[in-house]
């Protein structure tokens, strides 16, 4: 079991990462605002099941890879970065909604797809798995079992990300009125289509040595 005084540590300083304005959490605000509050939230999944993979691989240790080869960290931000290229393009050049009905049809249609863009913008980016490298361990007492702890830690990041979905779908949702009109919609998609592309273009100009920071 952990201590409360570290849980007490780990769950403010874990949710502040969990808030931190990203790609992950500019796609809920997007989808929200096209597709409404629950696809938005629902397609968090796609994360959340990228974050597990995440943590695993963290707590078996085999993050040291990724840190210890300059190629594989390069090979994969770079992939990440143009699939955030991509989506930014597909967010630029999307046709507005204007009517309520259709919206909802099109998010049934899309709540899968969203839910693999979550996935594969998450995976795409070295910095997350570095960050549970990083972020992680420093909460892991090592007089006892690691396996364990990396478990309840890995939970509560998930829980809390959880959270952080639904407060970025939330927003996105009362956006939404808002953006009703066609052209605000449009506004709206291409602001967030720049915001992708600075992201991936963080992504390309992010250093190894400071990725984890």
């Amino acid at each position: 079991m952990m201590s409360v005084e570290t849980l007490l540590l780990f769950i403010p300083a874990c949710f502040a990462l969990n808030l931190a304005p990203g790609p992950n959490n500019l796609l809920s605000v997007s989808n929200a605002t096209r597709y409404g509050f629950w696809t938005a939230s629902g397609a968090g999944v796609g994360r959340q099941l990228a974050f597990a993979g995440m943590i695993a691989i963290a707590a078996a240790g085999l993050a040291t890879v990724l840190q210890t080869s300059i190629l594989l960290f390069y090979v994969i931000k770079v992939i990440g970065a143009v699939y955030l290229f991509y989506l930014a393009f597909q967010l630029w050049r999307a046709s507005p909604t204007a009517d309520e009905g259709h919206g909802a049809i099109a998010a049934k249609q899309n709540i899968h797809a969203l839910a693999r863009q979550e996935f594969f913008v998450a995976v795409g980016n070295p910095k997350a798995i570095l960050i549970f490298t990083a972020f992680l361990p420093q909460f892991v007492d090592l007089s006892k079992p690691a396996g364990p702890q990396f478990a309840i830690l890995g939970l509560l990041f998930l829980g809390l990300e959880c959270f952080a979905i639904a407060a970025y779908a939330y927003i996105g949702s009362h956006l939404r009125s808002w953006f009703a009109e066609p052209e605000r919609q449009r506004v709206f998609n291409r602001i967030c289509a720049s915001l992708l592309g600075v992201a991936g273009i963080g992504l390309l100009a992010a250093r190894k040595s400071t990725a984890g920071s």
